[in-house]
Formats: structure tokens, C-alpha cells, sequence
């Protein structure tokens, strides 16, 4: 793989040093603090089914709700990101997803909650593809890679938060005050973002574009669709981070406390294992791929077959309860789906030019959400239907790998003979660009 084809349009490639750290840094907080609010009710789900008073189903609709606005936002994000810019997207998002967060702690009944969560949802939409575009924008192209895992692992360290601080916050002051506490967080990074966020370096500004209306959104979806690396990124994202997003979101602790039968306070460490093992793996995985573009199919698949292996012997255990070790394993291969996710976003990068990313980008992370949602909504229907049944619950997972493994077989060949094309087109041009 070659990202030569993408940074051809700028002057020079972004010179990346402390100054991109810090900035890109602002733009990584606001994700971190997203990530604390898109996951907290993953702790909290059990608490908000006696506040609100709700069953499987509709507990479940809070996430599903939350993620079917990301998902939906996820093209119209990359749009924005794209025409405006990161600094102007990521202020949206921020006092969306603060706004969000604080009526979910002052809601008085499920509805209002349910629309906190939505707004969230919207907010939370806006941080991940803006940060990928400020880390184009300021680190060179080679980075690219490891800049994108880096990211991702500071958003799990928001979810560390959440599983660490927020449950025991939680037990010990009560919903209202752990809730409205935790968004405090979002006017802090606003602050920073609005003193500190540039979306580029200077003399690195991205050519002009014009923007002719529908036109031009058309135009940018369905050239960044063209691309089967685009597709194929989708596919990558859809298949691997949706096991580990509906068990650290929602269902991983009702599964440990009812069915398992463990306390709280395990269910909370095995949550917290999910979390350490995503950032090791991502720090892993990133760089990998950046000295070995070739390995990004076999770690995604591999990352998927391994997770259907655990996944499968956790809740088909020939036993009431699964034993200790096997969950202790299950989670540390779930915390591999997150890191294997972002390859997703490494098939379509090199295969869009700067002014379409933000799109492309949108477009790849639609994928794991809608894989996430729909699970999300199959476990709480089944649950429901099954008396908490959850090995036929959890089963739904299957159904959504092996349609997504079909797509990556379809598309990877189509997608490596096009990123070669590309290549040898940024190669000659290359050539002729001046000093």
C-alpha cells in the first residue's frame, strides 16, 4: 500500500513534531471524552433498567438508538468534515454530545433519557472522523497507521474510565450526580478546542474545492463508493468491532451478572481486561501494518475467525457457567476487535484523494455501527423472547460475521489490484512533481 497518491495534492507532506502532537492531542481528548459518554451506559445498564423501570428490549434501545444516530451521521459527518473543516465539526459535536450526557442524568422518565442518548449520539458521530482528518492533516502520510490505532486507543482509555470511575461512581453517589459530574468533562475540552485546535499546519492548506450543493455531495459519495477500497474498508469495520462494542456497551455486564453469576465488581474487571487488551493490541496491530501493509487482511480475518472461536466456547460451554479462565481469555481476544477495526480505515485511506477522506472515512466507520446496532437490537429481542436465554442471544453474532467474511472475500482482490493502480499512478506522478 502506498499513501504517496493522497498527500500529492499538499505542498509537502505534513512535517508532524511536537506541535502536531499537541494539536492533534485537543482533537483526541474531545474523543476521549466522547467515548466516556458513548460507553458509561454500558455500566450503568443494569442501573438505568430499575431508574426507568424497563426490560431487555427497551433498555437495549437506548444503544441502538445512540448508535443508528451515529451510524446515519456517519456520511453526513464526513461531508461536513470535508467542507468545513475539524475545528468547526468537533465544537458541534462537543456541545452536542455535553448536552446529551446532561439530560441523561436530569431525565425524568424514558423518553426524555432516550432522547439524551440520540442527541449523544450526534455529538459523538462528530469526534472520530474529524481526529482521523487533524491526523492527515498534520503527521505525514507514513504515520498514518499508527496515528489512527494511537487515536483509537485513547478512546479506549475513556472507556477505562467509564468502567473504572463511572460504576463506582455510580454506587456511590447516584445516578444524577455521576451523570452531571461527567459532563463537566465536555465543557473542558471545548475550552481547549476552541484555544488551541488548528485544522492544518501552515502552508499546508488543502486545495480549494467547490462545494455545489447536492451536486457535490452526490459527486463525493458515490466517487468515495467507487472505490472498492472504500468497500472493502466498510466490510473490515462491519465484521470485526461489533462483538466487542455490544459486549463493552450494553450486554457484557448483565451477561456476567445474571448468567455468570459473577459480582459487580468482576464483571467490572473482566470489562476493564476488554479495555487494557484493545490498547496493548492497537499499539501492536498499528505497527504492524505500517511496516507490513499486506498483513491487514490476515489480521482482520484472523481477528474474527479467533473471536467467532472464544465467542462460541464461552456460551456453549458444556456447563451452567462458563469457567473463569475461558472468560478471562474471551475478553482478551475481544479486546482485539477494536484494533482490528481500524484496518478498515487503512483500505480506504490510500484509496481516496485529501478532499475525499473525510467521506471515505464515514462511509468505513458506518460499517461496525450498524453491525453493532443490529446486534444489540437481536440479543434484547431474543433475551426476551428466550426468558434470558442468552446462548441463543448471543448466537446472533454468528449471523453478522459470516456476512461480513463473504464481503471481505468478495472485495479484497478487486481492492488490491486498484491500490496497485494507484500506486503506479502516484509513482509517475511522482516523478514529475517539482522540488
Amino acid at each position: 500500500m502506498s499513501s504517496a497518491a493522497p498527500t500529492l495534492s499538499l505542498p509537502g507532506d505534513p512535517p508532524g513534531g511536537r506541535r502536531a502532537a499537541w494539536v492533534w492531542g485537543v482533537g483526541v481528548a474531545v474523543y476521549f471524552v466522547a467515548i466516556i459518554f458513548r460507553t458509561s451506559l454500558g455500566v450503568a445498564g443494569l442501573d438505568a433498567a430499575d431508574r426507568f423501570d424497563v426490560n431487555a428490549s427497551a433498555l437495549s434501545t437506548f444503544s441502538i438508538l445512540q448508535l443508528l444516530v451515529y451510524a446515519g451521521m456517519q456520511i453526513p459527518v464526513g461531508l461536513m468534515v470535508d467542507r468545513l473543516g475539524t475545528k468547526k465539526v468537533l465544537t458541534i459535536g462537543v456541545v452536542l454530545f455535553t448536552v446529551g450526557q446532561l439530560g441523561f442524568a436530569l431525565s425524568p422518565s424514558y423518553g426524555m433519557a432516550l432522547a439524551a442518548r440520540a442527541l449523544l449520539g450526534c455529538g459523538d458521530a462528530m469526534t472520530f472522523i474529524s481526529v482521523l482528518r487533524l491526523g492527515s492533516r498534520w503527521f505525514p502520510a507514513r504515520r498514518g497507521p499508527l496515528i489512527g490505532q494511537v487515536a483509537a486507543l485513547f478512546g479506549m482509555a475513556g472507556n477505562l474510565v467509564s468502567t473504572l470511575f463511572i460504576a463506582r461512581a455510580l454506587h456511590s453517589y447516584g445516578w444524577t450526580t455521576t451523570f452531571v459530574g461527567s459532563s463537566l468533562a465536555g465543557v473542558v475540552v471545548l475550552v481547549l478546542l476552541l484555544l488551541f485546535l488548528k485544522d492544518h499546519p501552515e502552508g499546508h492548506e488543502p486545495p480549494p474545492a467547490e462545494h455545489a450543493g447536492a451536486a457535490y455531495v452526490r459527486r463525493q459519495i458515490a466517487a468515495a463508493w467507487r472505490e472498492p477500497g472504500t468497500r472493502l474498508g466498510m466490510w473490515v469495520h462491519f465484521t470485526t468491532q461489533f462483538p466487542a462494542m455490544v459486549f463493552l456497551l450494553l450486554w457484557g455486564m448483565p451477561f456476567l451478572v445474571e448468567a455468570q453469576e459473577l459480582s459487580r465488581g468482576t464483571a467490572g474487571a473482566l470489562l476493564t481486561l476488554v479495555v487494557l487488551s484493545n490498547m496493548v493490541v492497537g499499539l501492536v496491530y498499528g505497527q504492524i501494518i505500517a511496516r507490513h501493509h499486506e498483513a491487514r487482511t490476515p489480521i482482520a480475518l484472523g481477528t474474527v475467525a479467533t473471536t467467532a472461536l472464544l465467542w462460541a466456547s464461552a456460551i456453549f460451554y458444556p456447563a451452567d457457567h462458563t469457567p473463569m479462565w475461558l472468560l478471562v481469555v474471551l475478553c482478551l481476544v475481544l479486546g482485539a476487535c477494536g484494533p482490528a477495526s481500524m484496518v478498515g480505515f487503512d483500505f480506504a485511506r490510500p484509496a481516496n484523494p485529501p478532499e475525499r477522506q473525510g467521506t471515505a472515512s464515514g462511509i468505513v466507520n458506518m460499517g461496525g455501527f450498524i453491525a453493532s446496532m443490529t446486534t444489540l437490537l437481536a440479543v434484547g429481542v431474543l433475551l426476551d423472547a428466550t426468558g434470558d436465554n442468552y446462548r441463543v442471544a448471543f448466537a446472533s453474532v454468528f449471523v453478522l460475521e459470516a456476512f461480513g467474511v463473504a464481503q471481505i472475500l468478495r472485495l479484497r482482490r478487486r481492492a488490491a489490484l486498484r491500490e496497485r493502480e494507484h500506486h503506479v499512478v502516484s509513482r509517475v506522478e511522482a516523478v514529475h512533481v517539482p522540488a
